[in-house]
């Protein structure tokens, strides 16, 4: 569970609900024709950009915002060191015995066991990897849309609001709740394009930038590995990926 993400929502919509409550009744902010322009309109309308299979894949893609717990990189280069010295003692076949939690790295050491040509092994991670951060880009992309496409969806709603009110002009009295119906269109589209669309975004294209960064790490461990490379080597070759401050704490940590 991304706690960042889940209290940044949480707070996000409990401070426009508290706003509400402050000013009058949450019942005056629900209007339904409104928010049928705004959501069903919106997805419809990212729905023309995208192929369907890509609009349900983003669904799974966005949980990686909320559900998602990366590895860190040090945990990473502590458990390749570790399989290099079990290669080192028992050769490949005995990194079969070593529990890998990590789904990337235990595939890439299965293959390996199974005696693959290390080019193969390079060559079937890499293709993963490509993919992976492919279908990472397209939920992005997606949910930039719909943040895009939300606001303007708002805005045809106030629009048609307007034009409703200014037809029924010759009763004064149903002017103002006429004005507060069309502008709620313009509020949920703010809402769901800066509260929910392109945060989620945002969060899509930090985990994909980490995903890359992980499994090329993991990609290079496994060909090291592979090569028979010693273990400190390899950890030296690894701790490049590490910000300046954490090599240090890597460093002292295996002197």
């Amino acid at each position: 569970m991304d706690l960042a993400t889940l209290i940044g929502f949480v707070g996000a919509v409990g401070c426009i609900v508290a706003a509400i409550l402050m000013g009058g009744e949450m019942g005056m902010f629900v209007n339904g024709p409104s928010i049928m322009i705004v959501v069903a309109g919106s997805l419809a309308v990212v729905m023309m950009k995208f192929s369907l299979s890509d609009m349900i894949g983003s669904v799974g893609v966005a949980m990686k915002a909320f559900l998602h717990k990366s590895q860190s990189p040090s945990e990473i280069i502590e458990q390749s060191i570790e399989l290099a010295n079990v290669a080192r003692k028992e050769g490949l076949l005995g990194l079969e015995s070593v529990e890998v939690e990590n789904e990337f790295l235990a595939k890439g050491i299965t293959m390996v066991v199974d005696g693959n040509d290390p080019e193969l092994v390079s060559k079937i991670l890499s293709k993963d990897i490509s993919l992976s951060i492919e279908r990472n880009e397209t939920g992005l992309s997606i949910f930039k849309a719909l943040g895009d496409v939300a606001p303007a969806m708002g805005m045809i709603g106030t629009l048609i609001g307007l034009v409703q009110m200014m037809s029924n002009m010759s009763d004064p009295k149903s002017i103002g709740p006429a004005m507060a119906v069309a502008l709620l269109t313009t509020l949920y589209g703010a809402v769901v394009a800066n509260v929910l669309a392109l945060p989620i975004a945002d969060k899509l294209a930090l985990r994909s930038n980490e995903e890359r960064l992980t499994k090329s790490m993991i990609l290079e461990s496994i060909s090291a590995i592979q090569e028979g490379l010693n273990p400190r080597m390899i950890e030296g070759l690894l701790n490049v990926y590490l910000p300046d401050n954490q090599k240090s704490k890597s460093e002292d940590k295996a002197a």
